[in-house]
């Protein structure tokens, strides 16, 4: 096909856009506050009811694509998206802000596993599909570390809406070249979406997302916190039966017998584990231990994310170096390396010893998505490439949210056992919570007890943050090892007549 490439930059355009929301919100969530009077569950709602709605339909919009045509699914994606974009940035008040970052979510979810999909179609050599994804990964792995150097931007000069109006143009970009440009493609022998199907995966992925998330903010020892978790172990495993039993089922589950990609799809969680809330927690050492401002903070973290693109577009050439275990492995190794290093940060930060060390990481991740993303598309059927996309998306974003309950708590309790507090202060109750309330109360404090109480919090934090990154340095070499004996015997190549017959 003449223009692939072109439809690559197009699926580009709208990975690296979907990359971008995800960041940008973070930093606005402070205005939100005095702009819109949002309370503090409001903000809760504001920041997740986005994450719930995209995980909760990916498997459903990623087969619905496969149904209908992934082309005309991503165009109706990314006109809902720019609409939905212009609503959030219009929000008079926190209601109808959460509302359209639902209407965000929805929108999200078709246009995700679109861009992998038509990658997936277009791609049909080995070669350059395998160095089209590190493309794809890489413009993923950008709009991460761009997000928060484009919100900062945004923020110093303008309101908090104006960090949703920047995918108007994008979203115009991307309908524009994929009507002009894009082919579709679909599974020519599709057969009615089964509607208990997609209930059960969108109650069962949401119950779950929910639970882990309240787990993080509240403890395992609330009751809705117990009643959403198994609930969504009931509904994700009356799913999966259901999917055994159906002629044409929204998943099909048969695909996990093969290795390369059942084992792609577990190392991705745990490698998204792992990664995900240090990712958070490097932000917040930056800003409330070391000061630096939010636009400081994104553009420090830059080069780590750049660094992954490169990674993302080195990784196939790596695969006929040393395996596609070994290029997995070697990446996850990368990082576990950079975060032994992360166990020794302290109160200052010669940022320029740091640098190279991010860079390593950063290359790290970009071997790893690129490379299990792949390895999830070539191992299966082209006709149901947007099913295997979302399956990919999926565990990509309970991964995450894993991350950050468990390795969160992880810090958190390290943060508390190690906080001392000094004596006689009128109100200490957020600060022995986490650090974010520690900075809230010294503001309310005269200046000597307020650099006392901060510097009690800083000295518990960093503690945290050297325990939590050990741990994930931990994780992340169990996790490299695991790479390395389940996708042992993948082939570097693995050509289409195998996928057929496999």
């Amino acid at each position: 096909m003449k223009n692939k490439w072109s439809c690559l930059a197009i699926a580009c355009l709208a990975t690296l856009l979907l990359s971008l929301d995800l960041t940008v919100l973070h930093l606005a969530l402070p205005r939100l506050v005095t702009d819109l009077g949002a309370n503090s569950t409001q903000l809760l709602w504001i920041g997740d009811m986005y994450g719930f709605a995209l995980a909760g339909l990916l498997v459903t919009m990623g087969n619905l694509g496969d149904r209908i045509g992934r082309k005309r699914l991503l165009l109706i994606g990314a006109a809902a998206f720019g609409a939905a974009s212009v609503v959030t940035a219009y929000a008079p008040n926190p209601e109808l802000l959460i509302a359209a970052r639902a209407l965000l979510g929805v929108a999200g979810a078709t246009i995700m596993p679109s861009t992998l999909s038509i990658v997936r179609n277009v791609f049909t050599d080995p070669g350059e599909r395998t160095t089209a994804i590190g493309i794809w990964s890489g413009m993923s792995a950008a709009g991460f570390a761009i997000g928060p150097v484009v919100g900062g931007l945004l923020l110093d000069h303008f309101w908090w809406g104006s960090v949703f109006l920047i995918n108007v143009p994008i979203m115009l970009l991307v309908l524009a070249g994929g009507i002009l440009v894009l082919p579709e493609s679909r599974n020519p022998h599709a057969g009615r979406p089964d509607l208990i199907s997609v209930v059960l995966s969108f109650a069962g992925v949401v119950t779950a997302v929910y639970a882990v998330k309240e787990a993080a903010h509240k403890g395992l020892e609330h009751a809705d916190v117990l009643v959403a978790g198994a609930a969504g172990v009931l509904l994700l495993g009356l799913f999966v039966w259901r999917q055994t039993r159906l002629p044409e089922p929204l998943i099909d589950v048969r695909l996990f017998r093969r290795r390369a990609f059942s084992a792609s799809i577990v190392t991705n969680l745990l490698a998204i584990f792992t990664m995900s809330a240090m990712m958070l927690m490097f932000g917040w050492y930056l800003q409330l231990v070391l000061g630096w401002s939010p636009l400081q903070a994104g553009l420090a973290q830059l080069p780590g994310g750049l660094s992954g693109a490169v990674g993302g577009i080195m990784a196939a050439k790596l695969i006929h170096r040393i395996g596609r275990n070994g290029v997995v492995a070697l990446g996850l190794a990368m990082n576990a390396g950079a975060f032994l290093y992360y166990s020794t940060l302290g109160p200052s930060l010669n940022y320029l010893a740091l640098l190279p060390v991010m860079i390593i990481g950063g290359l790290g991740v970009g071997f790893t998505f690129t490379v299990n993303n792949d390895n999830v598309l070539a191992t299966a059927p082209r006709e149901r490439a947007g099913a295997a996309a979302a399956v990919s998306e999926t565990a990509f974003e309970l991964g995450g949210a894993l991350g950050i309950a468990i390795l969160g708590t992880v810090l958190n309790t390290a943060y508390q056992t190690n906080l001392h507090l000094p004596t006689g202060l009128p109100s200490a109750e957020a600060a022995r919570e986490s650090i974010a309330g520690a900075v809230s109360t010294a503001t309310t404090l005269p200046p000597e007890q307020a650099d006392q109480l901060m510097r009690a919090a800083q000295t518990a934090f960093i503690e945290g943050l050297h325990v939590t990154a050990l741990v994930t340095a931990a994780l992340l070499a169990v996790v490299a090892l695991l790479a390395l004996i389940g996708l042992r015997g993948v082939p570097k190549v693995i050509p289409e007549e195998v996928l057929t017959h496999s």
